[in-house]
């Protein structure tokens, strides 16, 4: 039976306050929509769609801007009961949602918003477990589809988790790209190296300032990057270190910071910013939950050098945290066609798109 949509027009949350956020001189930020509850990763269709990923609801959002005037007008639930479909991906007209266990496609989506059709099930072969078992999907260049497995506690040592997978788009040949990966929400390949990159997700409970979250590189298949056994590249864990040699395992290319939480990320791939942010990477950070000063709450900006390694890092967008209180969170960021970025933001149900206008001339670039 096909799944009844419901045209959503929730007014915004009365915390957003646009005025609290910060950017570089010359961005601008808007709402591009509201009443996407938990809005986390996002993915857009080849008719223009946004599809938005939600964990607490168990539902899939299309949304829809259907004047140009760069704000949705519509918001559609098109699945929904499902477990925890954090993640989304579109390709070839079809939208994939993952499930926790499960990989499920909608095909022709985008011709059925409002009589959406029902899931056909790619894969079933996915761990049950529902701590860290939220997915993050993208579609490689290698037209593969890539899948993190989050490992299911704080810290432990799990045959089977703790690891990025791929497959082809029918689910099969499914295989471990890479290992020691204790919760990656972000993964992301360089447009013009078609490399991996990739968010991780530091362990609890060593403390307010380690270890650091991290940004990962993974160009080939088989590399470790040294969970349970070592954190942040030079970090022995007190209960699995034992024995173990940092040395021994990949590395972060960036330490993020303790406990920031990133999640979503993506390269500039637009004309609209200036020429500076082209191939650099933007990094939603959800956040710190458990600092007894809170951290994170922000977008960063990754700046490589032209052979293509890690420069330095930065905040792009940030005044979701005030005064030790946060009322967003940053989730996902995703480059339009135009240039824009959105950014989902999963505390208040919104999506944001930032644009950019030289300073000094009138007007916003839209």
């Amino acid at each position: 039976m096909a799944l009844l949509c419901l045209w959503l027009t929730l007014p915004v949350h009365a915390k957003v306050d646009l005025g609290q956020l910060r950017l570089p001189p010359g961005f601008h930020i808007d709402l591009y929509a509201e009443g996407v509850d938990n809005a986390r990763q996002m993915a857009r269709g080849e008719g223009g769609t946004l599809f938005v990923g939600s964990r607490r609801k168990g539902q899939v959002y299309a949304v829809s801007d259907e004047d140009g005037d760069q704000r949705a007008e519509r918001v559609r639930i098109v699945a929904r009961d499902l477990n925890m479909p954090s993640g989304v991906a579109f390709r070839d007209g079809s939208l994939y949602v993952a499930a926790v266990s499960r990989i499920l496609r909608y095909d022709a989506i985008e011709q059925r918003l409002d009589d959406p059709p029902p899931p056909v099930v790619v894969t079933d072969a996915l761990p049950t477990e529902r701590h860290h078992g939220w997915k993050y999907l993208r579609f490689g260049p290698d037209g593969k589809l890539y899948i993190p497995v989050g490992v299911p506690c704080n810290i432990c040592e799990r045959e089977g988790f703790g690891q990025i997978r791929r497959m082809d788009p029918d689910g099969s040949n499914m295989e471990v790209y890479a290992t020691g990966v204790r919760n990656s929400v972000g993964l992301a390949f360089h447009p013009a190296t078609g490399a991996l990159w990739f968010t991780d997700n530091g362990r609890d409970m060593m403390g307010d300032d380690v270890p650091d979250c991290e940004l990962n590189h993974a160009p080939r298949a088989g590399m470790h990057f040294g969970f349970p056994y070592c954190h942040q590249g030079d970090l022995p864990d007190p209960q699995f270190g034992h024995g173990r040699d940092c040395a021994d395992y990949t590395a972060p290319a960036l330490r993020m910071g303790p406990h920031v939480a990133p999640l979503g990320l993506a390269f500039y791939t637009g004309e609209m910013f200036p020429e500076s942010y082209r191939h650099q990477l933007f990094v939603a950070e959800h956040g710190s939950w458990n600092r007894s000063e809170k951290i994170g709450y922000r977008v960063k900006r990754v700046r490589f050098d032209p052979s293509g390694q890690v420069a330095g890092q930065e905040v792009f967008a940030s005044g979701w945290l005030q005064d030790g209180d946060n009322w967003g969170r940053p989730n996902d960021v995703l480059v339009m066609p135009d240039g824009a970025l959105l950014i989902s933001d999963d505390q208040v149900g919104v999506i944001y798109r930032v644009s950019y206008m030289p300073p000094g001339e009138s007007g916003r670039q839209e």
